[in-house]
């Protein structure tokens, strides 16, 4: 199983210099594109996703995430931090754990 990131060129680089391949979408068509190739990659189990990116393209996104299991796709911030109206990390662990850390 291997992680895969779509992202900023930044935040790309980064994933790579720990050796998570990743694929640079600047817009819509490239965001598609990359997730289209990562779906169809079936040693693809964890697709991470910068917040900014899987927003290009939220429908395609959504609908992948209400219905199917596999890979996982998880959203991050960016480089300039979470988008407007986005829990942080924080928030989304304490409510995932259900206690206040």
């Amino acid at each position: 199983m291997r992680y895969s990131i779509i992202g900023d060129e930044d935040t790309v680089l980064g994933f790579a210099i720990v050796g998570v391949s990743g694929k640079v979408a600047t817009n819509a068509d490239e965001a598609r594109r990359a997730f289209k190739d990562l779906i169809a990659d079936q040693e693809t189990g964890i697709i991470i996703m910068t917040e900014r990116v899987a927003d290009m393209m939220r429908s395609t996104v959504d609908r992948y995430l209400f219905t199917e299991t596999f890979p996982l796709i998880v959203e991050i911030p960016d480089r300039r931090g979470p988008a407007p109206d986005r829990p942080g990390i924080r928030e989304l662990v304490n409510t995932a754990i259900g206690i206040k850390i």
